[in-house]
């Protein structure tokens, strides 16, 4: 019989968990659901008393490890309280969410366990047995995966399933919590704080509600014979400011700044989208400037509602690749929501 432990861990503030944590939890709740499995939760966090509270009614054990070298991630740290967690529960199947706090360490724990894991995990399936999910080749080809070694380590893309919502109505439960301190190694790496750019200056939101794409069409000349960058700089900055949104990029655009080209001078190849395999997965997209090709379709298959602005009324988006298409001019389109959104402020 198979018994399922799904690891968790707070945000940067610490103060709750992380939304990747939460979606994490939906699924193991509705694995062990289908198996009939035993589910078990854990919490890595400094304080993980006031973090169990968003996991009411979530599952019948929680384990903890806490202090206050959980409280940032770390390799030597994290690996050692997963470690203990995965001991303490002895799971058949781990699931994690695919953040970069445990990615980092989550293949040295399935080694010192003896287990296998599998990554980029976008569904787990199957009746009387588990079948787990991923894209390979850019997104192109969808693989099912089962294994019979156990312990079976799966680390959970974001945006997959929706964030467990505890019930207030139901018994809180307190974790239990894990001495681990004979088998934490001397931390040799200290977090002195954090370095983030100015909000203005972030561009890169996975958990937007809208996901902004810029083409090379916004370096391109315009009708009046000219290229107006520096205006495209300005309209799609203060979009993103005003809106929220998350900026991707086609990789014609990213790429110009290599060929000496005039480029949008806050894009980088982390922007891009489709090529390079990244699979975005905010609830809405807007492409402008872009042609709809096979590279941005594979990159925006997952973005729930799809729209885009054209000038070309044959472009690939027309051609059922989106769901609706604005043939107008984007400078002109970005320029009036700006406004519009300006007087909401």
């Amino acid at each position: 019989m198979e018994s399922i432990l799904v690891l968790t861990h707070a945000d940067e503030s610490g103060s709750a968990l992380t939304k990747a944590s939460l979606e994490a939890v939906t699924t193991a709740r509705e694995l062990a659901a289908r198996l009939g499995a035993e589910l078990t939760i854990g919490i890595v966090a400094a304080n993980p008393q006031h973090l169990s509270k968003a996991l009411q009614s979530a599952a019948p054990r929680l384990l903890a490890v806490s202090g206050e070298e959980f409280a940032q991630a770390r390799f030597a740290s994290d690996a050692a309280a997963c470690e203990a967690l995965c001991r303490a529960a002895m799971p058949t199947i781990v699931l994690a969410p695919q953040s970069s706090r445990f990615t980092r360490v989550m293949a040295a724990v399935a080694h010192r366990v003896g287990g296998v894991i599998d990554t980029h995990i976008t569904a787990i399936g199957g009746a009387q047995s588990v079948e787990a999910a991923r894209w390979f080749y850019r997104q192109r080809i969808e693989a099912v995966i089962t294994r019979d070694q156990r312990p079976w380590f799966l680390l959970l893309d974001t945006g997959t399933h929706a964030p467990f919502v505890a019930d207030p109505s139901q018994p809180h439960a307190q974790p239990d919590e894990i001495a681990i301190t004979a088998v934490l190694p001397k931390l040799r790496t200290q977090v002195t704080g954090f370095r983030s750019p100015k909000v203005d200056q972030q561009t890169i939101r996975p958990d937007a509600k809208l996901l902004f794409v810029a083409g090379a069409g916004w370096t391109k000349k315009q009708p009046d014979g000219q290229t107006h960058v520096e205006e495209a700089a300005n309209l799609i900055t203060q979009f993103l400011s005003r809106s929220g949104a998350s900026l991707g990029s086609s990789k014609s655009l990213v790429d110009q700044g290599g060929e000496g080209q005039s480029v949008l001078p806050f894009l980088t190849h982390l922007n891009q989208v489709g090529q390079t395999g990244s699979t975005p997965r905010h609830p809405k997209g807007l492409a402008t400037c872009c042609h709809g090709e096979e590279p941005h379709v594979v990159g925006w298959r997952f973005i729930g509602e799809r729209r885009a602005v054209s000038l070309d009324p044959n472009c690939g988006w027309t051609r059922g690749k989106a769901d609706v298409v604005y043939i107008a001019d984007a400078f002109a389109v970005i320029e009036r929501v700006n406004a519009l959104l300006g007087k909401k402020e």
